[in-house]
């Protein structure tokens, strides 16, 4: 109170009076570094760069903010239901920090208003506000510590703008919110099965994952298939939500396999009844071939070994006497001299 008192007094002589106000009507403080206030307000469509030539926008401070604020709402939600098991806890705690929710929680308290961006909306920062919040928070922390963090989601959010015992029982199908956004997007989702174990009671634990167009957009663990499948769809939305990189990933592996379904695969099948019973005689003809120029190929060395025999014995068996008879006998010639040489013989 003190504090505040203080900070009252010296409120008229700052520059930024009028957000100064309006984060004192927000979070029930006035800050002590308006820095921070003003980082965290600040989207990275400004593209506002810092003496180091750094970028200055608020996901720094979103990412430390959410961590926070699952580390309050946690400790909120385990102190307000006392014995609950972890499983019903987490879900709770799932439903309050859910994106749509903190969009919801950062326009009903004017986060919204005085969020800076270049003003073009786009598909990446529909959830320009929910980060404002988270961005927000964690703020609170860099600047009144952690405490001040449980002060504000008490006093300001859950005792105010939340039912805790409704929104506990208030079912959040996240599957149900992938399968939604998948169809809108034309994209292929599939849950595959990466272990299934048993906890140190021996019941039985599912991991799935929730493949989008093929990449693992997250894991989940439960005790049945559903709680596992439904803690896979929450990882993967939040990585729809908070990395850009892995939504373009996804429409590029979609628009690959879009291309590949519209280009043909094959050639049309042939209508021509094929033959494949008759057998072709070009390839016996061929082998046929090869055996004829193999045998000839050995009459040619038979008949060379001939010849060189032949030339070898021409002196012992010289044909040069042998002379064919003068002129042919006719039958009377024969017939007389047989006869002549019968009676001489007598």
């Amino acid at each position: 109170m003190i504090d505040n008192f203080i900070d009252r007094m010296k409120l008229p002589f700052r520059k930024e009076k009028e957000l100064y106000s309006s984060l004192y009507s927000i979070l029930g403080f006035y800050p002590h570094d308006i820095d921070l206030y003003k980082q965290a307000l600040m989207h990275r469509s400004v593209y506002k760069r810092n003496a180091k030539g750094r970028p200055v926008n608020n996901e720094r401070l979103e990412f430390l903010g959410d961590a926070i604020l699952d580390a309050v709402v946690g400790d909120i939600v385990f102190r307000h239901f006392e014995g609950k098991r972890e499983g019903f806890l987490t879900s709770t705690r799932s439903k309050i920090v859910q994106r749509d929710t903190l969009n919801r929680l950062s326009t009903e308290i004017g986060v919204s208003k005085l969020i800076v961006s270049n003003g073009h909306m786009s598909s990446h920062n529909s959830y320009m506000e929910g980060n404002a919040f988270e961005a927000l928070v964690g703020a609170i922390y860099l600047d009144r510590g952690y405490h001040a963090c449980m002060r504000f989601m008490q006093k300001r959010i859950l005792s105010q703008l939340i039912n805790l015992d409704k929104v506990a029982y208030k079912e959040v199908n996240f599957k149900s919110k992938l399968i939604e956004w998948c169809q809108k997007n034309k994209v292929k989702l599939k849950f595959d099965l990466v272990s299934q174990k048993r906890d140190n009671g021996n019941s039985p634990v599912f991991v799935y994952a929730a493949l989008i167009e093929g990449l693992e957009g997250g894991r989940g663990e439960g005790y049945s298939k559903k709680e596992s499948q439904q803690a896979a769809s929450k990882a993967a939305l939040q990585s729809l939500r908070r990395k850009p990189q892995f939504i373009d990933a996804v429409f590029a592996a979609k628009t690959e396999r879009t291309k590949m379904e519209e280009e043909p695969v094959q050639a049309a099948p042939d209508v021509d009844a094929k033959e494949d019973f008759i057998v072709h005689r070009e390839d016996d003809l061929a082998q046929n071939g090869e055996v004829a120029v193999a045998t000839i190929e050995k009459k040619v060395v038979k008949a060379n070994d001939i010849a060189a025999e032949s030339e070898a014995s021409t002196d012992e068996f010289d044909l040069s006497d042998i002379k064919a008879f003068d002129s042919p006998k006719s039958k009377e010639d024969i017939i007389a001299a047989a006869e002549a040489a019968a009676f001489g013989e007598k």
